[in-house]
């Protein structure tokens, strides 16, 4: 849900980074849809979808850790590249990215919301497609 709100965020940071172009280059704000001036600024809904990310990737260093513990009780070790384990790893590398790339890279604007928005798109992938379309010991829809 953390990074569900971080690509929401990201997406209305982009929105409202074209509104503030457009106005710069305009003598009216009124480009783009209306609710957008009620928001903050692009800079401020970044900063904000950064500190989601943040706390939702603690979490999901939690999730990948618990998952080996557990995988290690259950059967026997703690990683298998199962296809689940491994998309799972590959969102933890792209959020880790995300945050290193904003935070000691310099990363900020577009480049951010983007990378933002592919970390979220790829749990979707993983929830979704993965779950249904690969096997593997984390096969949970029932299609073969």
């Amino acid at each position: 849900a953390l990074f569900a709100i971080a690509c929401g965020l990201a997406v209305t940071q982009l929105m409202q980074t074209r509104r503030e172009r457009r106005a710069d280059t305009t003598s009216a704000r009124n480009g783009g849809p209306r609710f957008l001036a009620t928001l903050p600024t692009a800079d401020a809904l970044e900063s904000l979808a950064y500190r989601f990310v943040i706390v939702g990737f603690v979490f999901w260093t939690f999730t990948l850790i618990a998952g080996a513990i557990w995988a290690n009780d259950s059967w026997g070790r703690y990683w298998g590249f199962d296809t689940k384990e491994v998309w799972t790893f590959v969102i933890w590398v792209l959020y880790a990215g995300y945050i290193h790339a904003r935070a000691t890279r310099g990363w900020r604007g577009t480049r951010s919301a983007w990378l933002c928005i592919t970390g979220f798109a790829t749990v979707l992938f993983n929830f979704t497609v993965v779950n249904m379309f690969f096997k593997g010991l984390h096969a949970y829809s029932g299609l073969s």
